[in-house]
């Protein structure tokens, strides 16, 4: 795992512990661990050890391929199958993505893809909790 990936593994550990709306010092202690553990793994100095990210993916309620970039496409628990028809439209248009004029590499549009997944789950639940009000 380049740095990269390593950056980015850790930039999902933080969003999903953020979503959860648990600390550092909480999720160290659910794992059995130290604070500075779950920093280093947020920061990407550290990658966690198999077991903990199974344990990760768990307490985070993910799953170990989404903590691990093989599956960007996570879909929440609440999303209806219109809105997984809306997704999967989405990501099968094909558009170039671009920068400066200058196609992007496969790992640089994954990460672009991941981002617009993000996103697009954010505004689906955000449009959720409009028509709840």
């Amino acid at each position: 795992m380049d740095d990269i990936q390593k950056k980015e593994m850790g930039m999902r550990i933080r969003a999903l512990r953020e979503k959860r709306g648990i600390s550092q010092e909480e999720l160290a202690e659910i794992l059995g661990m130290k604070r500075t553990n779950i920093s280093n793994y947020e920061a990407g100095r550290a990658v966690p050890p198999g077991n903990i990210i199974r344990d990760l993916a768990t307490e985070l309620r993910s799953t170990s391929d989404h903590i691990l970039g093989i599956e960007s496409d996570h879909i929440p628990s609440w999303a209806s199958s219109k809105d997984i028809l809306d997704f999967k439209k989405m990501l099968e248009e094909e558009h170039e993505i671009m920068f400066d004029g200058v196609s992007m590499n496969a790992a640089d549009k994954k990460r672009v893809n991941d981002i617009l997944t993000g996103l697009f789950w954010e505004a689906k639940e955000m449009n959720r909790k409009e028509k709840k009000k």
